[in-house]
């Protein structure tokens, strides 16, 4: 009878801490399978996409190829055994899918029939392959890698052991070509093959073949495009693989026949190519031209060059917001670009320059894939209230959706989100989404959470279930508001929002989300005694500076956020970012680093903390985590520093994901919600 009365007490235990935390569990929401994006064939008749999903067992994502034909039920296609499936790709007769997999001997290229079966190997190479590409008469595969290390490197290492030398301890990528014929690859191995050649069997000896190098030299490359013809190979080369070089990329063509490389387009400052026109005459790229100062945070400019003529000239310009090219079709260019909380298709019209967008009923388009021979398209996007989904577009039709990813969470209670508007203290119009749980009451006042995005050019967008670190949907449940903010900087709303936090970081971004948290107060929304607020990466560093120039919330969460610009800005993998946002370099004006830094106002935290750092941060790194942390110890605020180990600038394993959001949990409603709980649960 006491063992019964034990175990009924620890049931009711283990059901009230459940209920106290959230409907939903955190692994459900952890495991929600993602659509990637999807490849079309050439006829139009097939469309492939990755899934990807939870494996809690490896703690890891698998990713997988699924097949559709005629816009059928989807089927899985291939099944890397502990590791992904991966950059599928139609051979040009539309017969085999091609992806890459490493299935014990590094990441290679392999085939799968259309119509199913085993997935065969098509490259042995011994470093590994890296993206690549069919030409398009389906006769070669280009392909990148890494240049393995020299006998020299392997002789010091041998003697010395590992060590790096900054900015100059790095491997270029290089351009690798493969023959490829189906028959040659269906016999290989078919008899044996000895160190001899005459002494193989019957004199024959069939193996895969070998890719030759293409480029060589002190540069690396960061993409690449076959021409229509198959003769040419445009690329975009830089310095070296680091990413300050990628400002001073330039664009070559390499003829494939001679392997001879000539350069095209070669502006001061980063020339990156994008797609060629039908006719093989024309490309498009994207340039920053001459500027070497604003370009992370100006409009990307878009240029065509002719190669009869060898001259470029621009398109597009009137175009306010970045532009993402996805093809070059007989019609026009293709691109995607943010409107606001939307993402849209549009077209250019290459004789007048023009731009259109594309009527496709989505809120949100994320990837598209044309067919070759038709006007069709493949489509990866959703509506606000859908989770990313895979459609069809025919000419003239209504899309068509091919997966039911959206059906995982028919049965879950999913807030609701609204777009709301708000004025910031400088008159800016502020843009948020506010999330409420479905049984929201007018008449009450809610505890309000903040969720700030990183960037500071991503945007945050209606969603079901927000995901990464942050329990949103959980929250809600529980029963308060939740408000995501895209504070100036944010992409969506044209170059000029985009620059008003040059000079100005942390300070016009509090602006925008202190005014936010006022406008819900002004409606008596939200109970301004119990609010916190959080973010990751750029969303972490003003999280940070609201925990030294505020004491509105109740608590805060700084997520690989920056502390101290200085400390970032002589030890990041991305210090030209710096240079642009905060218009010079310390040395030159150490005021507006100061002015601009949370550590500059250490003193005057009071707001409870948690910390949550990678601990191989290269993009934040980690120092910035522990020198806010000293701070605030030293002033005796609550606070905590969390490490992941092993990771850097996202946790990107469903376990430590899984941890990083229970700490979350557990602070704010500690903190927020008066709960007692602290500790995370072990059964």
């Amino acid at each position: 009878m006491k063992k019964l009365l034990t175990l009924c007490c620890c049931v009711l235990s283990l059901w009230s801490y459940a209920q106290k935390s959230s409907a939903v569990s955190f692994e459900t929401w952890l495991s929600l399978k993602q659509a990637g994006p999807a490849v079309m064939s050439a006829d139009g008749h097939l469309v492939a996409f990755t899934e990807t999903t939870t494996d809690w067992v490896n703690n890891t994502y698998d990713t997988e190829i699924w097949l559709s034909k005629d816009a059928g039920e989807p089927y899985q296609l291939t099944r890397t055994n502990k590791g992904s499936s991966t950059q599928p790709r139609f051979t040009p007769d539309s017969k085999f899918i091609s992806f890459l997999a490493d299935r014990g001997d590094k990441t290679q290229l392999y085939m799968i029939p259309v119509e199913g079966g085993e997935a065969f190997v098509i490259t042995r190479d011994e470093d590994g392959v890296g993206n690549y590409e069919w030409s398009p008469n389906g006769k070669q595969v280009a392909y990148l890698k890494a240049d393995p290390d020299s006998a020299v490197d392997k002789s010091l290492k041998e003697r010395y052991g590992a060590y790096s030398v900054e900015d100059e301890t790095f491997r270029q990528n290089h351009l690798w070509l493969l023959n490829f014929n189906l028959d040659s690859l269906q016999i290989a191995g078919l008899y044996p093959c000895y160190k001899n050649r005459k002494d193989s069997l019957l004199g024959k000896c069939y193996e895969l073949p070998l890719a030759k190098r293409v480029t060589k030299g002190n540069f690396t490359l960061s993409s690449f495009s076959w021409s229509p013809d198959s003769k040419t190979i445009a690329i975009t080369k830089a310095p070296n693989p680091l990413i300050p070089s990628s400002q001073y990329a330039d664009i070559a063509l390499i003829d494939v026949a001679s392997k001879n490389s000539t350069s095209v387009v070669s502006n001061p400052s980063s020339d990156a190519f994008d797609v060629w026109s039908p006719d093989g005459k024309q490309f498009a790229y994207h340039s920053s031209v001459d500027d070497s100062t604003t370009f992370y945070y100006k409009n990307n400019r878009l240029f065509i060059y002719d190669l009869t003529t060898k001259r470029s000239h621009e398109i597009a310009k009137d175009f306010d917001e970045q532009k993402s090219i996805v093809d070059w079709k007989t019609s026009g260019i293709y691109f995607t670009a943010a409107q606001k909380t939307t993402s849209k298709l549009f077209m250019i019209d290459v004789a007048s320059g023009t731009v259109k967008p594309l009527s496709i009923n989505l809120d949100i388009i994320n990837a598209v894939g044309f067919s070759d021979q038709t006007k069709d398209l493949a489509i990866t996007g959703r509506n606000y209230n859908d989770l990313p989904e895979v459609y069809i577009s025919a000419a003239n039709e209504p899309i068509k959706k091919i997966t039911n990813f959206t059906k995982q969470i028919e049965n879950l209670n999913t807030p609701v989100n609204e777009v709301i508007q708000w004025k910031s203290k400088d008159g800016a119009t502020i843009e948020g989404i506010l999330l409420k749980p479905k049984n929201y009451d007018a008449s009450k006042r809610y505890p309000l959470l903040v969720v700030i995005h990183g960037g500071p050019t991503g945007v945050d967008r209606p969603e079901p279930t927000p995901t990464y670190v942050y329990p949103i949907m959980q929250w809600c449940q529980k029963g308060a508001l939740v408000l995501r903010v895209n504070y100036r900087g944010s992409a969506g709303y044209g170059e000029k929002f985009r620059s008003l936090n040059v000079g100005n970081l942390g300070i016009g971004d509090m602006w925008d989300v202190v005014s936010g948290v006022e406008y819900l107060n002004s409606k008596g929304m939200i109970d301004t005694s119990r609010m916190g607020c959080m973010g990751w990466s750029q969303g972490g560093y003003i999280s940070a500076f609201l925990t030294t120039h505020t004491n509105m919330f109740k608590a805060i969460s700084v997520g690989a956020g920056i502390s101290n610009w200085v400390t970032y800005y002589v030890s990041t993998d991305i210090t030209p970012f710096t240079r642009q946002y905060l218009r010079s370099a310390p040395w030159t004006d150490m005021e507006m680093y100061r002015k601009t830094s949370p550590m500059t106002t250490i003193n005057d935290a009071v707001t409870p903390t948690l910390i949550q750092h990678g601990e191989l941060d290269r993009r934040v790194p980690i120092s910035n985590a522990y020198e806010l942390y000293r701070g605030l110890q030293d002033k005796k605020v609550p606070s905590k520093l969390i490490v992941y180990k092993g990771f850097g600038h996202s946790i990107n394993k469903p376990k430590e994901r899984l941890a990083a959001v229970w700490h979350n949990w557990l602070w704010f409603n500690h903190y927020v919600f008066g709960d007692k709980e602290t500790e995370l649960p072990t059964d």
